[in-house]
């Protein structure tokens, strides 16, 4: 008989096999902690994205330095996807500086 944790997160329930010592039931929580974390970090680069695609400017670009640089420090995306990001945006700015 397998015995099952169940989790609230930002997806809906999600159901883990039980962990069977206490310190892999102490990681399975803080995992599901960090999960948490992780999803609001990314979560509100994407909303960062998102309004800097609508209207860039050079603050919605500091913003986004700001947020994609934290992102990579705590390993929630990976440094090359940051400098990505940021390239891209910073090339957005400066083509519609010339338009413009």
């Amino acid at each position: 008989m397998l015995e099952y944790l169940k989790f609230r997160q930002a997806g809906g329930l999600i159901l883990i096999q039980m962990p069977v010592t206490k310190q892999a039931i102490k990681k399975v929580r803080s995992d599901s902690r960090k999960t948490i974390v992780n999803l609001r970090v990314k979560k509100a680069l994407k909303k960062a994205i998102v309004a800097f695609h609508k209207k860039p400017t050079q603050t919605l670009l500091k913003i986004i330095y700001k947020t994609a640089d934290k992102a990579a420090k705590t390993n929630v995306i990976h440094k090359n996807k940051a400098a990505r990001i940021k390239s891209r945006l910073s090339k957005l700015i400066s083509v519609s500086k010339k338009q413009g």
